[in-house]
Formats: structure tokens, C-alpha cells, sequence
């Protein structure tokens, strides 16, 4: 009888499993239809836009940012780009100074500024602290933000926007690691990008959940209807999708996804195995403080889904022989959906090498997110050189 109510069970989440990825890979099919139904083209708003970048100990990469910014096709009076330094304790902001000090001498770049957060913010909110100040000192309508460690093509920022019109509150866009000839970089961007692949099929099916803060937009009065980022200052993390699903659930504005292949911005993929983890276990710290209870539900369902795919085989060596069938035609089921999901989005947003390491990315995947996901909502973290406490 329990071996029956386990299988049971087992059933049900694959189901539960399977209906989610076809709603991901339903949702691109609705998102690609809408961008070729609409021909969506480059176009300059009529509001004026905002750019922020907090950045903390990112003397590496800052100056890299900082060109690709100043270099956008984009009318140097329809948007500003404002560098928000966040207790950096590196030569980051001196390296932006000095930037500044011999463009300003030739008045070429206007439109850039730099600040510096107090340090009196809350003990975990220091990113959405740098990004609210920098919204405060902003004039757009229109907020943009990015990362100090991110590229952007020339025309990033009228990919990105050519997505906002009047109905919309929220722009979320396309995020990659870029290519490298290490396998471990190399599964990370393959993870990376299903991540942004699920992001844009949950936008597409009308139920948004996930982004990246590295490359969103979001209309100003949308951020401040819905109390900006009221509630989750004492969360590390949480300034892009608790904002998105705040302004979904509270507002009437609609959400989109920039699913243009030249709104893509790019990043290095994390070093070593304790800096990914770190990362994905910030990720993870949110989800417990989702506004949607349903949703924190649904959530917990996949994790009991993957939770499962250690237990069968367990079960199936000590219990039954009928768990390792049920674990095998999990595992398939997991394998199949998830390629077919992943390989939709490849052939609208990325290059199609990045599906190389597929398989031993997809074994692996499994521990990984039940180690991170059980230790997000548990466990500290370090991030930018912080311990961060949960």
C-alpha cells in the first residue's frame, strides 16, 4: 500500500513537472508569434531613459561596462547613464573618476554620472539600496538596469526598449555567460541560459517569474505604485523579479520579454564551484518571499520533483526494484522536455553550440539544485565580498 501512495505521488509530480515545461515552451511559441506578428523595430521613446549600474569591487570589469554604455546607438539626449558605487572597497570608483575627469574636460559624454550610497542601509539590502538611490538621483521615466560586469552591443538599449510601449510596466530581457573552451563555464552558460529560456516562456504563458537584474526596464510609476522595493529590504536579492511579479500582480501593466537575440547582454560565468554556489544560493534565498503564496506552492512542487530523482533510485535499491522503473522513465521524461524547452529557446535567442555539454549538465543539475535550493532558504551566503545572512 505505501509503495502504491509513493508512486502515486511520483506520477503526479512528473505530471506536474511536464505540464510546467509545456507551458514554458508554449509560452516562447506565443512570444515568437508576437514579435513576428508585430515586427517589432528599433525605435528611440518619447520618455526619457535612466540607466543604472550599482557596482561593488568590480575594478576588472567596470571600464568594459562603461564602454559599451557610452557607446549606445541611442541619442545622447533621450537617456542618461548613472554609476552607483556601493561601499566598493577596490579601485572601482576611482577607475570611473578618472573616466569622467578627462570626458568632462571635453564635455563629450553629458549624460554620465556617479554616485556613492551612504553605508547606513539595511544589512542585506545593499544592492537594491544602490539601485533606489540611483533611482531617486534619476530624471527618467523609464528605468533601465544592468550590471558593472556586462557587455552591451551598440544597439542593446534600442533592442531592449523597442519592447516598451504604453501598456507595459516591465522589460525583461536576455542575459548570457560568454562562450570559453572550460567545460565548467561551458555548463554553467548552458544553465544559465535555460534559466533565461524559463523566464521568457513563463512571461509568454502570462504567469512571469523569473529575470535577471542585468538587463531589465521598468516605467518609474509602475516601480513607485507598487512601493518599490517596500518590504524586501531585507533581502539581498529580489530586485528584478520581486519587482516584476509585484508590478504584475498589482498593477494593470503588461509584462514582456525583449525576445531579440541583439537585447542580449553578456557576462562571465562564475570562476570556481564556490562562487556558483553562492551565487545560485542568493538566487534561491528569494523564494521563500514571494507575494504569491500559489506560486511559492508550485515552486515547492518542482523541488519535490527533483527531490525525487535521488530518492527513487534509494527506494528502488532498498525498497522496490519498481522505483528504478519509475526513476528511469522520470529521468526521461525530465531529458526529453527539457531539450525540446531549451532547444526552442536556442533558436530564438542563442547559438546553438551552447547545447554541447546538454547531458552531463543535465545529470548534474539535479543535486545542484536541490543542495542550493534547500540551502538558499536556510543557509548564509557570501556575496561581493559580504557575508550576507539568511
Amino acid at each position: 500500500m505505501i509503495e502504491i501512495l509513493i508512486v502515486i505521488i511520483i506520477i503526479l509530480l512528473v505530471l506536474y513537472y511536464t505540464k510546467f515545461l509545456l507551458n514554458i515552451y508554449f509560452g516562447l511559441e506565443k512570444l515568437s508569434h508576437k514579435v513576428l506578428s508585430h515586427k517589432v523595430e528599433n525605435k528611440i521613446l518619447s520618455e526619457f531613459v535612466s540607466v543604472i549600474v550599482p557596482f561593488r569591487n568590480e575594478e576588472h570589469n567596470i571600464l568594459t561596462t562603461y564602454n559599451s554604455l557610452i557607446s549606445q546607438n541611442y541619442p545622447i539626449d533621450r537617456y542618461e547613464i548613472i554609476f552607483v558605487n556601493d561601499s566598493s572597497d577596490d579601485n572601482s570608483l576611482q577607475i570611473l573618476e578618472s573616466m569622467q575627469n578627462g570626458l568632462s574636460s571635453l564635455l563629450e559624454k553629458p549624460n554620465i554620472f556617479i554616485y556613492s550610497v551612504s553605508n547606513d542601509c539595511l544589512v542585506n539590502a545593499h544592492k537594491k539600496r544602490a539601485i533606489r538611490f540611483g533611482i531617486e538621483k534619476s530624471k527618467g521615466d523609464i528605468i533601465v538596469t544592468t550590471d558593472a560586469d556586462c557587455t552591451h552591443p551598440k544597439d542593446w538599449l534600442r533592442n531592449l526598449l523597442k519592447f516598451m510601449d504604453d501598456e507595459t510596466g516591465f522589460v525583461s530581457g536576455p542575459v548570457e555567460f560568454r562562450s570559453t573552451s572550460n567545460l565548467f563555464s561551458e555548463m554553467q552558460r548552458l544553465e544559465f541560459a535555460g534559466l533565461v529560456i524559463a523566464g521568457a516562456g513563463l512571461i509568454g504563458s502570462g504567469n512571469p517569474i523569473i529575470c535577471n537584474a542585468a538587463n531589465i526596464a521598468y516605467r518609474k510609476k509602475a516601480f513607485e505604485k507598487v512601493g518599490g522595493f517596500t518590504y524586501q529590504m531585507s533581502l539581498s536579492s529580489g530586485d528584478d523579479e520581486l519587482l516584476m511579479q509585484k508590478i504584475h500582480r498589482e498593477t494593470n501593466y503588461k509584462i514582456m520579454f525583449a525576445l531579440d537575440k541583439n537585447a542580449i547582454v553578456s557576462t562571465e560565468a562564475n570562476l570556481t564551484i564556490k562562487e556558483f554556489y553562492n551565487q545560485r544560493k542568493r538566487w534561491a534565498s528569494k523564494g521563500l518571499f514571494y507575494g504569491d503564496k500559489l506560486l511559492l506552492v508550485k515552486l515547492i512542487l518542482i523541488f519535490l520533483f527533483y527531490l525525487s530523482l535521488i530518492i527513487q533510485p534509494v527506494f528502488g535499491i532498498f525498497l522496490s526494484v519498481n522505483f528504478l522503473l519509475t526513476f528511469l522513465i522520470s529521468f526521461l521524461v525530465k531529458i526529453f522536455l527539457e531539450y525540446l524547452v531549451i532547444t526552442k529557446g536556442t533558436n530564438l535567442l542563442f547559438d546553438h553550440n551552447i547545447l554541447k555539454p546538454f547531458l552531463i549538465t543535465e545529470i548534474l543539475q539535479v543535486p545542484y539544485i536541490i543542495i542550493s535550493g534547500f540551502m538558499g532558504m536556510f543557509g548564509n551566503f557570501v556575496w561581493k565580498d559580504r557575508k550576507i545572512k539568511r
